[in-house]
């Protein structure tokens, strides 16, 4: 897909604002309703085109079941045909001035647990509707200055207990019974929310069950690994009971993990309320490494 502006039909482009999997996004303005949005556009241009189309319908089809200020909106779906095919998808979204957790600034341990209890909210609202997200990782999370989060990317949502035929999911982020294309659930997004708070809180990555490309380009499956260090054992300035709440989510089996996102927002509350009373609210998480500063890597 080409990266100039392009002319689209009801929108004026301000700004390149990301890129997706073969798709662009755009900061538009709409001209027949003088909103801004974030547009979302992907062009057919081979096959496997094909599965990104069906990833946008989807995104805007669970986003319409849902209303919550921690999930980014979607407000329409044009589909643009040529030569009895539709060649080009656009989807008009809810504009969010706010940066990935991957890209954004560093962050205080008392701010991540309070962004990861909005995510925590965020994705309990989708649960109580019937849906996982599927795909929760730093990218998939957006921040703005003043401390608000967005939850994006419903691509790869699904019903709970639908078993996907192929395996969907980020490696590093992945839940086992995704990689096993297993019933998927509530449990599924806590395991991708927790290696996502993992990474927040270490730089490093929970080892899943999809590895690292090799050096000759290839990806192979990897038994997990046991033993791997929990992050108040990587940053002795993490808190234990952060630490424990990491870990739990990040259980192989699911039933071994919190039983729902309320459970988890119920900890976190509780976490806050020692964390804003106590001096480790102000260490502070480096974005290169995203490591508490004065922790000590024994690595």
């Amino acid at each position: 897909m080409g990266k100039q502006i392009p002319d689209i039909e009801d929108f004026t482009i301000i700004k390149h604002i990301g890129t997706g999997a073969r798709s662009r996004i755009y900061m538009a303005r709409d001209e027949l309703t003088g909103q801004t949005v974030a547009l979302k556009r992907a062009v057919l241009e081979a096959p496997e085109d094909a599965r990104i189309f069906e990833q946008i319908e989807t995104e805007y089809k669970v986003a319409k079941q849902l209303d919550h200020p921690y999930l980014r909106k979607c407000y329409k779906l044009i589909k643009r045909r040529k030569l009895l095919r539709t060649n080009e998808i656009l989807l008009s979204m809810e504009f969010f001035n706010g940066q990935s957790l991957e890209d954004g600034p560093s962050l205080s341990l008392g701010d991540i647990l309070l962004v990861f209890r909005m995510v925590a909210t965020g994705l309990n609202a989708m649960h109580q509707k019937g849906f996982v997200h599927c795909d929760m990782k730093p990218n998939n999370i957006l921040i703005s200055k003043e401390g608000m989060i967005k939850i994006i990317d419903l691509g790869q949502s699904c019903k709970l207990g639908t078993i996907k035929t192929r395996i969907q999911g980020t490696p590093d982020y992945i839940a086992p019974e995704q990689v096993h294309r297993k019933h998927l659930s509530h449990r599924t997004d806590i395991f991708n929310f927790g290696a996502t708070m993992y990474w927040a809180l270490t730089g490093k990555n929970v080892p899943t069950l999809i590895a690292k490309k090799t050096d000759i380009g290839l990806s192979a499956m990897q038994k997990q690994k046991k033993g791997f260090r929990a992050p108040h054992e990587i940053y002795r300035q993490i808190p234990r009971e952060v630490s424990q709440i990491v870990m739990d989510c990040v259980q192989e089996d699911p039933a071994k993990r919190p039983a729902n996102m309320s459970e988890i927002i119920s900890r976190f509350d509780v976490m806050i309320r020692e964390i804003f009373g106590s001096k480790l609210s102000g260490s502070r998480v480096a974005n290169g490494n995203n490591a508490v500063n004065s922790g000590k890597d024994d690595d």
